[in-house]
C-alpha cells in the first residue's frame, strides 16, 4: 500500500514498473537531439487529418497504442487510462482515446500532466485498485497557439522569453512485476503563483512551484541531490532554468550539473528557432518515453527525480488580466 511519507510525498510500497513506454513527435521535434529515440516521427502537421485539433488526437492514440504494443498488452487489458492535454475540456484525449473504451481519468495539470498521470497511475497500482493502467498526453504548436496566444496567420512576433509548444506525445503502461524502470515515490505540487503575467514568459511562471516541490520532496525524504543521478524539470526552459536554480540556491540547495530540462533537451536552440526551449504537455512527455527511460532501462540512470511543471492558465483567466499560476508534481523512476 501508499505510505505517506512527511508534508505531501507517497512512498510506494511495491514499486509499480514500467512495462512499456512511446514517443511519437513532429517533424520539428524529431529533428532535434532526441530524434533517433522516438518511436515515431510524422512529417505532416496535420498527421493526415482535417485540423489540427484532430491531429493531436491522433498523436495520443499513435503514443497509446504504441505504447501497449511494446509491452505486449491489449487495450481490454488497462484498467484505467489516465489522460489530459493543453485543449479546452482535454478534448485531444477525449477522441484520442474513445475508441478503445476503457474507464478513462482525465487530467489537467497543463504541461505537468505526465507526471501527475504517473503519479495518480503508480497510486492506483500500488493501492490495488488497478492491475494495469495507462498514462498519456500530448500537446501540438498549432492548436497552442492559437488557443493560448494568436492564429498562425496573425503572424506576431515571439519574444526571446517564448518558448516553443511541442508537437508530441507520450505514453507509458504502469503495472506489477518485471524488471524494468519502477516508480519508487510522488510528490503532489502545490499552486504558487508570484504574479508573473507575462503568457510568453513559462519559465519565469513555472520555476517557483518547480523548487517548491523540488525542496518539499528532498524534506520529507531526509535526501540531498547528490543522492540522485538526475534532477528532471519539465518545460522550465532557459529562463526558468536559471530561476530554479537561484530559488533552491536561496534554500540552500544546489543541484549543479544534475539539473536537466525537457525544454533544453527536445530542440537546440542553436540551429532551431524555438526561442527559449521547448514546452507543452508533449514536451515532458516525449522526452521522458523516449530518452529518460531508456538511460533508466539500459541503467545509465539509477535514481532519477522527474519533476513535470505547468502553467495553469487558460484564455479566460488571461483576459482577465490574471496572473499566471503554476504546479509542478514529481515522480522518483528507479532502476534496479
Amino acid at each position: 500500500m501508499p505510505e505517506r511519507k512527511g508534508e505531501s510525498t507517497v512512498v510506494m510500497s511495491s514499486r509499480p514498473t514500467i512495462l512499456g513506454y512511446a514517443a511519437v513527435v513532429g517533424k520539428k521535434e524529431g529533428e532535434g537531439p532526441l530524434g533517433r529515440g522516438f518511436d515515431y516521427v510524422f512529417e505532416d502537421t496535420t498527421m493526415g487529418e482535417k485540423s489540427w485539433e484532430k491531429a493531436e488526437s491522433a498523436l495520443q492514440k499513435e503514443a497509446f497504442t504504441r505504447a501497449l504494443n511494446k509491452a505486449g498488452y491489449s487495450p481490454s487489458q488497462v484498467d484505467y487510462i489516465f489522460a489530459g492535454d493543453l485543449l479546452n475540456q482535454c478534448i485531444a484525449s477525449t477522441f484520442g482515446l474513445r475508441e478503445f473504451q476503457r474507464p478513462l481519468l482525465g487530467q489537467f495539470g497543463a504541461c505537468s500532466t505526465i507526471a501527475q498521470g504517473l503519479a495518480m497511475a503508480a497510486v492506483f497500482v500500488d493501492s490495488g485498485a488497478a492491475d494495469v493502467c495507462s498514462v498519456v498526453t500530448s500537446s501540438h504548436f498549432c492548436t497552442a497557439e492559437r488557443q493560448y496566444r494568436f492564429p498562425l496567420e496573425y503572424g506576431s512576433q515571439r519574444p526571446p522569453t517564448a518558448q516553443w509548444t511541442a508537437t508530441a506525445s507520450g505514453s507509458a503502461l504502469v503495472g506489477l512485476g518485471g524488471s524494468g524502470v519502477h516508480i519508487a515515490a510522488m510528490c503532489a505540487g502545490r499552486v504558487v503563483d508570484l504574479g508573473v503575467t507575462d503568457a510568453n514568459n513559462m519559465g519565469a511562471a513555472m520555476a517557483p512551484a518547480a523548487a517548491d516541490t523540488i525542496y518539499r520532496f528532498l524534506q520529507d525524504t531526509d535526501t540531498d541531490p547528490e543522492d540522485y543521478d538526475a534532477v528532471i524539470t519539465g518545460d522550465l526552459a532557459a529562463v526558468g532554468s536559471v530561476l530554479l536554480n537561484e530559488l533552491l540556491t536561496e534554500k540552500g540547495v544546489a543541484l549543479g550539473k544534475r539539473h536537466l530540462d525537457c525544454g533544453l533537451m527536445l530542440f537546440d536552440r542553436e540551429k532551431q528557432d524555438v526561442h527559449a526551449g521547448g514546452s507543452g504537455c508533449g514536451c515532458a512527455a516525449s522526452v521522458l518515453c523516449s530518452h529518460i527511460l531508456g538511460k533508466l532501462e539500459r541503467k545509465e540512470w539509477r535514481n532519477v527525480l522527474f519533476i513535470a511543471t505547468g502553467a495553469l492558465m487558460s484564455p479566460t483567466s488571461a483576459q482577465q488580466g490574471e496572473s499566471i499560476p503554476a504546479v509542478a508534481h514529481l515522480v522518483q523512476l528507479v532502476s534496479e
